[in-house]
């Protein structure tokens, strides 16, 4: 079996990944991206477009991020909660018997 390090379980693999070009905000995104930072083999990634973003439409990516963190930590809490009504079930059973 192969062994990854944290660092290395924690990266996303979509990142790497050259933007396929299947509709027209795909070409406009990978022309425009293409064009300020030229890459070396005139491929752009998912994160080359997304640094570009990041610096020219801040907005649009704090509102993504935040977004997802909202959502990230409701999820949490509604994993705390589940959590702990099984242990409170569990402990119940444990009682009982």
């Amino acid at each position: 079996m192969d062994h990854i390090s944290a660092k290395e379980a924690e990266k996303n693999p979509t990142l790497e990944e050259i933007v396929e070009l299947d509709n027209n905000l795909k070409n406009m995104l990978v022309e425009y991206v293409g064009e300020k930072m030229e890459p070396e083999d005139n491929k752009v990634t998912v994160a080359m477009i997304i640094d570009v973003l990041a610096e020219e439409f801040p907005e649009f990516v704090m509102v993504l991020a935040e977004e997802n963190w909202i959502r990230g930590y409701h999820q949490a809490l509604e994993d705390v909660e589940t959590g702990r009504l099984a242990h409170e079930e569990a402990l119940g059973n444990d009682q009982q018997e």
